[in-house]
């Protein structure tokens, strides 16, 4: 490859935010929520200290040396992740989950979504939410067809 060819990376940067939730869907009795989601379904709620890493693509910029100034990724993330999260009852504090239920697929749309919004089109390639050390959701903005 010649030095003028361009060059693909992906960048990807990390924050944490804590924030609780309660499992429970509109759609089902309390019984049915309780089966499903067990004590994750409790009244008062659960609290989680979630890790998200969003990762962006593109071409490294020959001047720049850069796919994206690493200082406007962070203030992206701040407007789209902790400023609507950090902190909050997801259910209660966050309108997107009045009708959605907060599971972490969910909240990976949700910060999909927000991103998808302030960043270049085309450039969010994966955002990974970490609700435990044992439980990661990857979401790439794919969508199945409805039938």
């Amino acid at each position: 490859m010649s030095p003028r060819s361009a060059r693909l990376a992906r960048l990807s940067r990390s924050v944490t935010f804590s924030a609780c939730h309660r499992l429970h869907s509109k759609s089902l009795s309390d019984e049915e929520n309780l089966k499903l989601f067990g004590k994750c379904n409790n009244p008062n709620g659960h609290g989680h200290n979630y890790k998200v890493i969003v990762t962006v693509r593109g071409e490294i910029d020959p001047v720049s040396g850069m796919v994206m100034n690493l200082t406007d990724l962070k203030e992206y993330m701040q407007e789209a992740i902790m400023e609507p999260l950090d902190h909050k009852n997801l259910d209660k504090d966050v309108p997107y989950f009045s009708d959605v239920v907060s599971t972490t697929e969910n909240v990976a749309v949700f910060i999909w979504d927000n991103l998808q919004k302030l960043l270049p089109q085309g450039v969010l390639y994966k955002v990974e939410v970490h609700e435990t050390e044992q439980n990661v959701v990857v979401y790439k903005g794919e969508q199945t067809i409805v039938k």
